[in-house]
């Protein structure tokens, strides 16, 4: 229960921080402040709750470890509950604090939502934002495999996981807002609905699979030993 509660915390804290710096401070920092929002989230968090529970925060992460035989079954289930809680939690905090300016809007304003089409910051379609979510978790979590290896010097791990969060959103942000977590798309939509919850499944099956591919493509090049 630890670790299940540390990743609603941990996942908590990346919508909260990561969708508040697009909906709060998004005209002020523009997409690279939203950007590094999300990748210092993650690095906080894994210095944070990664010694509880490894600090997925993320069930396209979970489903690549239990893929790669790192996680059980059950314990990926409790971690991906956990998770979709967090993130709920945190986008629920976010809408209650935007909420309280007089100006805000949530069908105007969003809540940091995943998109495509009319829903992406820059106009891509279905296929663009398909193909870059899968692309884009895939290559977060390569990183993650190879930071945490034995052979690693895991001390760093969080600085290079939270780096490359970071370079993932610099490139996402303009097609879809960055997803790459089922868990950060869900809490958002859940409180925007309309065009946000019927774009939703693209945002949970495209990074599930890109999960799994970049732990597949782990297993390939990972090294001996």
């Amino acid at each position: 229960m630890k670790n299940y509660l540390a990743e609603m915390f941990g996942t908590f804290v990346l919508v909260f921080i990561g969708c508040g710096s697009a909906v709060i401070s998004g005209g002020d920092v523009g997409f690279l402040g939203i950007a590094f929002a999300f990748g210092i989230a993650v690095l906080a968090m894994v210095y944070a709750i990664g010694p509880v529970s490894g600090c997925h925060i993320n069930p396209a992460i979970t489903v690549g470890m239990l893929f790669a035989g790192k996680i059980n079954a059950k314990d990926a289930g409790g971690y991906i509950i956990f998770q979709i809680i967090g993130a709920i939690l945190g986008a629920g905090v976010l809408f209650l604090i935007a909420g309280g300016h007089a100006d805000y809007d949530i069908a105007i304003n969003g809540l940091g939502q995943n998109g495509y089409g009319t829903g992406s910051p820059n106009g891509y379609n279905m296929q663009s934002a398909f193909i870059a979510e899968v692309v884009l978790t895939a290559i977060f979590l390569l990183v993650i495999f190879g930071v945490t290896h034995k052979d690693a010097n895991v001390k760093f791990a969080g600085i290079a996981i939270g780096l490359a969060l970071t370079m993932i959103h610099i490139v996402g942000i303009p097609i879809s807002g960055t997803s790459v977590n089922p868990a950060r798309s869900i809490g958002p939509a859940l409180f925007v609905q309309g065009l946000a919850l019927t774009q939703l499944w693209l945002f949970i099956v495209a990074p599930i699979i890109g999960g799994i591919l970049g732990a597949l493509i782990w297993k390939i090049i990972k090294p001996v030993g």
